[in-house]
């Protein structure tokens, strides 16, 4: 039996999550809905402009794929997560926050300069639109990888945003590899749809001769197979994935197990926030197949908590929200 349920690889970001208008998003030329990447001044200039929204905003540790396991680790699982922080305060209270969640992580490996962070901007109708300094996590590589804790683990699971830094991606390729060397599963969150958009050969790359399991929603599957409708999204995908999920919102998911399709309804929340959904779900999801349930348990259990998710602000959920969602 594996030490871990989940090894998961991303970047290491501290989020502020801020609300605004579409039209602070408008004057300050942000394309609203994607993660657009942004060097520090960028970053700082947001900043200024927002000084006046701060007094409500919100700091957690974030990147996608962290989301996911400390969610998957807070229902249960044994997760580790392999990212690239600097020794400041941020990086400081991100390690904080994956002990505070029980997650593992190799704490040691800190470097001089700053902590990656990411300024989450929720507009009233709960869209969230990223933009992210990297900072040390634009320099994740193939040596932030614990190769032991890898081969020990039942899921290497990857967020594609890591496709975004050439060192980051050769880390996603080379950890697969080992994955597949050592029989362990492997899974992908395409994450974004401006990922899909400008680095879908990347992706294909870190995907290699095709995953166990993929995460998508459906803008993102559907760009990442030049297709206009989910049915042949899903029929596309088998190509890349033994099993996939196209979460679809409000509508819930489609899902292949690797033998059939199955729908999972959604959830009737109102939403407020959207950011960390798909994290979420992927966490749950990937909790419960590794829990031992079917893929529509697992589907369930993930349609539920990400409505929950996007139900309040912040791309997590709050330690003592978990257990309920369980029954």
């Amino acid at each position: 039996m594996s030490k871990y349920h989940i090894y998961g690889l991303g970047a290491g970001l501290v989020d502020t999550e801020i609300e605004v208008d579409d039209a602070f998003l408008a004057a300050a030329k942000i394309e609203k809905g994607l993660m657009t990447l942004v060097d520090e001044a960028r970053q700082n200039e947001l900043m200024v402009h927002l000084s006046d929204h701060l007094v409500a905003s919100k700091r957690a540790s974030g990147g996608s794929a962290a989301n996911t396991v400390i969610g998957a680790a807070h229902f249960g699982a044994n997760t580790y997560y392999s990212c690239k922080l600097a020794n400041d305060e941020n990086g400081d209270f991100y390690l904080a926050d994956l002990n505070a969640a029980n997650v593992d992580s190799q704490q040691q490996q800190r470097g001089e300069g700053i902590t990656g962070k990411c300024l989450v901007m929720i507009t009233p109708d709960a869209e969230r639109t990223m933009n992210t300094f990297l900072g040390m996590s634009e320099t994740l590589a193939t040596d932030n990888l614990d190769l032991e804790a890898l081969a020990d683990s039942e899921y290497f699971y990857v967020e594609g945003y890591v496709v975004t830094s050439p060192t980051g991606r050769a880390a996603a390729i080379a950890a697969r590899q080992h994955a597949e060397a050592n029989g362990v599963k492997t899974a992908i969150s395409l994450s974004d749809p401006g990922m899909v958009q400008f680095f879908k050969d990347g992706l294909k790359e870190m995907i290699g001769d095709g995953v166990d399991l993929l995460f998508c929603n459906k803008e993102e599957a559907l760009g990442f197979t030049a297709t206009d409708n989910v049915e042949d999204a899903a029929e596309a995908l088998k190509a890349d994935a033994k099993a996939f999920v196209i979460t679809l919102g409000a509508d819930g998911a489609l899902i292949f197990d690797g033998q059939k399709l199955i729908s999972v309804a959604g959830c009737e929340v109102t939403a407020v926030d959207t950011n960390g959904a798909g994290d979420m779900f992927a966490g749950a999801f990937l909790y419960a197949i590794t829990a031992g349930q079917s893929y529509e348990q697992a589907g369930l259990l993930a349609s539920r908590s990400a409505a929950q998710v996007v139900s309040q602000f912040g791309p997590r959920l709050r330690p003592e929200q978990y257990l309920p969602l369980k029954d």
